[in-house]
């Protein structure tokens, strides 16, 4: 059997490590694209060596456009390689423009598309992500979904009237976590870099455009970081994106700002901080690995079922909610006990499912 795994940002790359090991043990042969949509530092031979990833076969080079033309190339590309490759499945992953175009073009070559995390909604159309989720699911024959929750969704859009099959492993998320935990012990510096103490400081980051791109809301975002180092010392790795946007807004941080991360010293700032702060999508299921409250930058989240069970609070980007959050959140013991999003093996089931369909 042959997969083409289409991916085009790094935190797709960590996911797709997981499966590919367990391709790798069953004997499926995979073909890694890289559409190139997220290029940083960290996508170099250094960060699959590390993370034991292997290396794209194909690099696309596509990034730096706007969603329409980028989605376009990578249709037109994708489709080349696919007509090269002949596979038996398209394998995507998330919601990014890469997820989309890898789906298209499999599906107009009548080859089946595999989606891992399908399912997850947010409910606000605005958001880019939302409407790549949504069309991936729709042409995908084999929807893996995280949660319960995921299934539901799906389920309320008829996906039990249409010709697909809906499975529910679990994250792939929370098996690259147990996976590459002990290796970040031994190879990252990031506590002792960053001078921080385990225990006493708030994980913060922030990228999304719904944040970055309106000052308003950067700005209360900011006096709310700022107001929460005076007592508890604030972690930001600063996208360079959110770094353009703060110096053109003349915004002043006063919190500890370090560069964009790699995998390993996110894990060990996850595994060491009081609490966290983020309007990442994954960085909120990670705290929960890590049993820590997460406090989300956001109006809405997919992962609904962490605002359910209280391991995580919407605060928007309201410094009021931001403040009140933290203080509720920071002294508080982690109470809950619910296996929300498998058993770590998620990956096996989906190369399993593969190998049998």
């Amino acid at each position: 059997m042959k997969v083409v795994t289409i991916l085009g940002a790094r935190p797709q790359f960590i996911k797709a490590a997981t499966v590919s090991r367990q391709f790798q043990k069953i004997g499926i042969d995979e073909i890694l694209v890289h559409t190139g949509q997220h290029f940083d530092a960290n996508m170099s031979q250094v960060f699959f060596d590390e993370m034991e990833i292997p290396a794209p076969h194909y690099n696309l080079e596509i990034s730096g456009l706007n969603h329409g033309a980028m989605t376009g190339r990578m249709l037109e590309k994708i489709e080349t390689v696919l007509l090269n490759e002949k596979p038996d499945y398209v394998l995507v992953y998330g919601d990014t423009n890469s997820t989309l175009a890898g789906a298209l073009a499999a599906s107009k070559l009548h080859i089946p598309v595999a989606h891992v995390e399908a399912g997850l909604r947010s409910f606000e159309m605005k958001m880019p992500e939302e409407i790549n989720r949504i069309l991936t699911d729709r042409i995908s024959q084999i929807l893996f979904c995280p949660t319960q929750t995921a299934i539901d969704n799906l389920q309320r859009e008829g996906f039990s009237n249409f010709d697909c099959q809906i499975e529910m492993p679990g994250d792939v998320m929370y098996d690259a976590v147990l996976f590459y935990q002990s290796k970040a012990e031994r190879l990252s510096t990031i506590i002792e870099k960053a001078k921080l103490t385990p225990g006493q400081f708030v994980l913060c980051t922030i990228h999304r455009a719904e944040n970055t791109n309106d000052p308003n809301r950067l700005k209360s975002i900011c006096a709310a970081m700022n107001e929460i180092h005076k007592s508890t010392p604030v972690i930001l790795p600063l996208h360079p994106r959110t770094k353009g946007y703060l110096q053109s807004l003349n915004i002043q941080l006063d919190v500890t700002i370090v560069e964009p991360l790699g995998y390993f010293d996110m894990l060990m700032l996850l595994k060491h901080c009081s609490m966290v702060m983020t309007d990442s999508g994954g960085l909120q299921k990670e705290a929960f690995f890590f049993k820590k409250y997460c406090l989300t930058l956001r109006d809405q989240t997919e992962w609904v079922e962490l605002i359910e069970t209280g391991a995580n609070r919407l605060a928007g980007a309201d410094e009021k909610l931001i403040l009140n959050g933290y203080r509720e959140m920071i002294g508080a013991a982690f109470t809950i006990s619910q296996k929300l999003y498998g058993n770590g093996n998620a990956a096996e089931l989906i190369a399993q499912k593969l190998k049998n369909s």
